[in-house]
């Protein structure tokens, strides 16, 4: 294999599909129910405000959230739109969707609201409170911190856990494992077959479930540095440091990446890669081929715009 640095792309599963990123590009390519596969692009579009920060530490991470988040819903709402139709029912359906186009934007923006208070609630201020119900038993702020983390680490598993049993997203954990398959094979510089993806390892250091378990972890040591009495002191604390919790867990990720191949400091990535067991499936080969086909079509066009961009310096 070539000693050259590859480039660092990443992804991530969709309903029946795969999309993958690169510095100009990303694709989505899913599985229709004719079997066919669709593709949808979208050119890397930042704020030039944006790319100052990308370049400082611990703020950088905030911005890769936000940019990834405004991309990734638009795939995952195309995939989820298209992928359970027929092709030759996508007129109907688009026609549908231009009659209620107020009423779906009113409808996505209540569920994303609803979904951010609950997340909110299930995963910061329960574990607070259960922690809290227990200061009888754990008085110090240290014990309070270190049972209020255990019970988020048990709620996320539970959830993870329990979520996965469900057939949707057991096939979407499937695609996600098929990602993963795709990066290693890529990074290791073997063809992208069916055959040579199958054989790579379907966990990935730089897996956004890793960074959701890094910021418990994190959020541990963030926490030792403010008080835990009075409780509502303690709930406006863990929000409002929450961008920190989250510019440190991603330096983190970053860091597990990069120390990968050292023996000695390999295993810091260990947790993130445990709780990966849960977050990806082995992939069949037909959700494979859709992650390869993804991948492929990024690289094309980054390649594409590359091209492009020699010339223009040319001229």
């Amino acid at each position: 294999m070539s000693n050259e640095k590859k480039p660092a792309y990443g992804g991530q599963a969709v309903m029946e599909g795969v999309m993958f990123g690169g510095r100009r590009h990303t694709v989505t390519a899913i599985r229709r129910k004719d079997q066919t596969i669709e593709y949808f692009h979208l050119p890397r579009k930042s704020l030039p405000a944006f790319q100052k920060m990308k370049k400082i530490p611990f703020l950088r991470g905030i911005i890769a959230l936000i940019e990834s988040s405004a991309n990734g819903t638009q795939h995952l709402n195309f995939s989820s739109e298209r992928y359970d139709v027929l092709p030759e029912e996508d007129e109907k359906v688009q026609q549908e969707q231009k009659t209620s186009k107020l009423e779906m934007i009113f409808g996505i923006a209540a569920v994303g609201v609803l979904s951010f208070l609950f997340g909110k609630f299930v995963f910061t201020l329960i574990p607070v409170f259960l922690a809290e119900a227990l200061r009888f038993a754990f008085p110090g702020d240290v014990a309070q911190i270190m049972i209020e983390s255990v019970f988020k680490i048990i709620l996320l598993l539970a959830y993870i856990y329990f979520i996965s049993l469900t057939p949707l997203i057991k096939r979407v954990f499937q695609y996600h494992g098929a990602e993963h398959k795709v990066i290693n094979t890529f990074e290791n510089g073997l063809p992208l077959t069916v055959e040579n993806v199958q054989s790579q390892s379907r966990l990935h250091y730089r897996c956004g479930s890793s960074f959701i378990l890094f910021t418990v972890i994190v959020g541990m040591f963030v926490y030792l540095l403010v008080p835990t009495e009075p409780l509502t002191v303690r709930i406006l604390n863990r929000i409002a440091l929450i961008p920190v919790v989250l510019g440190i867990s991603f330096e983190v990720l970053q860091l597990t990446n990069k120390v990968r191949s050292v023996p000695v400091l390999r295993f810091l990535g260990y947790p993130g890669l445990w709780l990966q067991l849960l977050t990806t499936k082995e992939p069949k080969d037909d959700q494979v081929e859709v992650a390869i086909a993804s991948f492929n079509r990024m690289m094309e066009l980054e390649k594409e715009s590359e091209s492009g961009l020699q010339k223009a310096t040319l001229v």
